[in-house]
């Protein structure tokens, strides 16, 4: 069962890299997809913060390939590899769904930020480099991510506030979850650099139009950068997964 669940994670990661060759670009909610169409919405971030993608896919082949070639019968990875692998296996379709469906694309990337995040939080204390910093830059990118589209569909439902309101709400929840998950697995400061990526690519694409935004975006980002320079970096995490 591990070897093949070893196995399962390195193809799905493999897989979820090469996904986006077999399907349409997707770039943001088109105006057919929300009653209230949200073109360039203030939560999202500029276009360069989504290069991170290119290190996440190949991080993580390299992750799997390691993980089924040398911890195939590892009890600490298994462990951790069963929740990637759901979060793997939904984000294979991910960018179909998101062309298909604004709703579908907000609850399937919940599904694949919590696994992930759930990964991170039970990744194995060795190999560092080849587990937990992948596996927690991606789930930091998925945390940012999810509050985009949540409140990026919010907004284009007419549900509470308008897009200005629904950024800062995105903003403020992304950090509350970042430094919740931060203060569970205090040694993974590669998950806060993921989360603090997307807020200085918030700040950037509203500089020029909506100045509140990008200065609560920028102070979430500097608030988590000093959180991750001065937590101790070989502390074991707390609470549950101690």
């Amino acid at each position: 069962m591990k070897q093949i669940t070893a196995y399962l994670a390195f193809v799905l990661a493999a897989a979820f890299a090469l996904s986006p060759a077999f399907t349409s670009p997707f770039t943001g909610f088109t105006e057919d997809q929300l009653p209230i169409p949200q073109i360039n919405p203030p939560v999202q971030p500029a276009g360069y913060a989504f290069a991170i993608w290119g290190l996440i896919y190949l991080w993580l082949i390299v992750s799997g390939l390691f993980g089924a070639i040398k911890r195939a019968k590892a009890d600490d990875w298994h462990r951790a590899r069963l929740p990637l692998i759901v979060s793997l296996a939904v984000g294979v379709p991910w960018l179909a769904i998101a062309n298909a469906s604004a709703i579908w694309a907000t609850i399937t990337i919940w599904v694949m930020a919590g696994s992930a995040v759930l990964a991170l939080l039970r990744a194995p204390f060795r190999d560092r480099w080849l587990f937990q910093a992948p596996v927690g830059l991606y789930a930091g990118w998925l945390t940012a991510a999810s509050c985009v589209s949540l409140a990026t569909v919010m907004a284009g439902y007419g549900i509470g506030p308008k897009a200005a309101g629904w950024a800062v709400a995105a903003i403020g929840l992304a950090f509350v979850l970042a430094w919740s998950v931060h203060r569970r697995r205090r040694n993974a400061p590669e998950y806060l650099a993921a989360v603090i990526w997307a807020l200085v690519g918030i700040v950037l694409a509203n500089w020029a139009t909506d100045g509140f935004v990008a200065l609560l975006a920028g102070i979430g980002a500097m608030v988590l950068f000093i959180r991750a320079l001065s937590s101790p970096q070989e502390d074991p995490p707390i609470g549950l997964y101690r």
